[in-house]
This record gives C-alpha cells, sequence and structure tokens, in this order.
C-alpha cells in the first residue's frame, strides 16, 4: 500500500485558520477538500493517506474524522489537535471516534523553546501514548534540542518528526540541525516524514540539488524503515506541484533497495500508524 502520510484539508467556509495571513499565503488561503486531492493521488498511485491538523481546534479534528470515515479508505488515518496541557486529556481523546492515529500541536509557534519539555506537556504526551496514539513534533531547528530531550525522557511515546525539523535550506544552512536531527534519529521512539521541504527551500528558484542533501541525510540518519513520504499538500504548492514533491522524494530514495523505497512510501507509515494492512502499530517506531 502507497501511503501519503501527511497532508491538510481545510474548509474556510466553515473554520477559519488563523495561520493563513499575509500575502506570501494568499495562494492558498482558499478551501481544499479531498475532491481536489484525489485525482493527485491516483495520479501517482497514493492508495491512502493521512490528514493532519492545521489548526488548534478539537471541532476541527472532529471533522477530519468524519472526512476521514465517508472517503471509502482513502484517508486511513487522522493526526488531530487536543490540548496537551489538559488534565482532562484521556477523557477528550476517549471521545474521539474514528480513524484518530496521532495528535499533533503547532509547538513551532510556542513563544518558549523549551515547551515540550514542560511536566505537564510530558503528561499529555503520556496520555497520546496511553490512548495507542502516535505524537507529531511540528518544530523548528529552534526546538530540536527540546525535542530531543522529550523524546529521550518518554521512550513509551511513539514520536514522528514533522517536516524534518524544517531545516533551513533557502539560506544553505547544514549545523546544528544536521546534528541535533542526527542525535534524535539515535533515539528509538521517533521516526521522521520526507515531508515539508520544498517550503523550506527559496519557492520560486529550488532545484532538487538545494533539497536532497537534507532529505538524504534524513535517510541516513533513520533508516528507511523509519522514513515516510508526506506530501504537505496543499501547503507544499506554494512551491511546487504535487508531481514536482513526489518525483523530489523518489529522487532521494533512488538509492535505496525496493523494500527500503516501499518503506518510505507506506511500510513505514502503515506500521507506525496501525492503518489498514499495516498490523499492528510499534510503539518503538519500527527500529
Amino acid at each position: 500500500m502507497r501511503i501519503d502520510a501527511h497532508h491538510h484539508l481545510w474548509d474556510l467556509d466553515r473554520r477559519p485558520q488563523p495561520w493563513l495571513t499575509g500575502p506570501a499565503l494568499d495562494p492558498i488561503a482558499r478551501t481544499f477538500r479531498l475532491a481536489e486531492l484525489a485525482p493527485l493521488l491516483a495520479e501517482h498511485g497514493i492508495d491512502a493517506t493521512v490528514v493532519v491538523q492545521s489548526s488548534s481546534s478539537l471541532p476541527e479534528t472532529r471533522e477530519l474524522l468524519d472526512i476521514a470515515a465517508g472517503s471509502g479508505g482513502l484517508v486511513a488515518g487522522v493526526v488531530g489537535w487536543a490540548d496537551l496541557t489538559d488534565p482532562g486529556l484521556p477523557e477528550v481523546l476517549a471521545s474521539l471516534t474514528g480513524p484518530l492515529v496521532g495528535i499533533r500541536h503547532q509547538v513551532q509557534d510556542e513563544p518558549d523553546p523549551g515547551w515540550l519539555t514542560r511536566p505537564e506537556v510530558h503528561a499529555g504526551l503520556k496520555a497520546v501514548a496511553g490512548a495507542g496514539l502516535v505524537y507529531d513534533l511540528l518544530v523548528t531547528p529552534v526546538q530540536l534540542a527540546a525535542a530531543v530531550e522529550t523524546v529521550r525522557a518518554l521512550p513509551e511515546v511513539p514520536f514522528v518528526l514533522d517536516h524534518c525539523a524544517k531545516p533551513p535550506i533557502a539560506a544553505g544552512g547544514w549545523q546544528p540541525w544536521a546534528g541535533q536531527v542526527a542525535e534524535l534519529a539515535a533515539l528509538p521512539n521517533v521516526s521522521c516524514k520526507l515531508s515539508g521541504l520544498v517550503t523550506e527551500a527559496d519557492w520560486e528558484r529550488w532545484r532538487p540539488q538545494d533539497v536532497l542533501p537534507y532529505a538524504r541525510h534524513v535517510l541516513d540518519a533513520f533508516g528507511p524503515d523509519r522514513v515516510m513520504f508526506g506530501s504537505d499538500w496543499p501547503v507544499a504548492t506554494l512551491a511546487g506541484r504535487y508531481a514536482d514533491v513526489y518525483a523530489l522524494a523518489e529522487q532521494a530514495v533512488a538509492a535505496l533497495d525496493p523494500a527500503e523505497r516501499e518503506a518510505v512510501f507506506g511500510g513505514t507509515a502503515a506500521r507506525l500508524y496501525g492503518l489498514p494492512d499495516g498490523g499492528p502499530r510499534t510503539p518503538e517506531g519500527g527500529s
């Protein structure tokens, strides 16, 4: 099964996306529905997807679960949002019915770079794992040190690093991002999404050779059995078409053997998120 492990859907008539501000984001400041994505998935042989929250909203999470339930299996999993600092989080998670596979919070927007290390956040992360869910890490290099500390402190929690921690591709930066990602990858309970890289490059002038060193570093650090493809559609359309993102991922894994490529394009996501036909979720992240 080929899986796009990271995309978004939003309907601005039903719910605002507070982060969609400024002229740079005007191209995606509109509604994006599954009907628009489905032909792109079919064109690239994608059998199933994981849709990911885009706002800090429980109602949005429930809407995504409804979309998944009505998708005929195309949306196989939902990574939703819930307040990690809520003492009643276990009850909240129990109330979310449907193919919920994970929880995510926009940690990148927290002003405190150490937010992830707070005791109340750790308690929430333990509740996520206790509910049989994965936690998606949305961080920038500024928060990577806290991410390493948190993943190390909570070996029972399965984590997925989104967008390779947003490396500074446009600026040509490498360290400390590369070293911290390698440090994170040394921990067995975290995997990584090969996603979101084109929007960290120069949107107008990026070329594959600008992005591939970062993708290959992640593949080397985590290994293909802990890396999964995600398109980050429609955000990625700021910098390229779905076809461009898919082709870039294919270039990144070209030197791998067929089984390793299959892991990146589906097996890792199916196993980690416990998607249909993927078997039971492996809390240790497949290490």
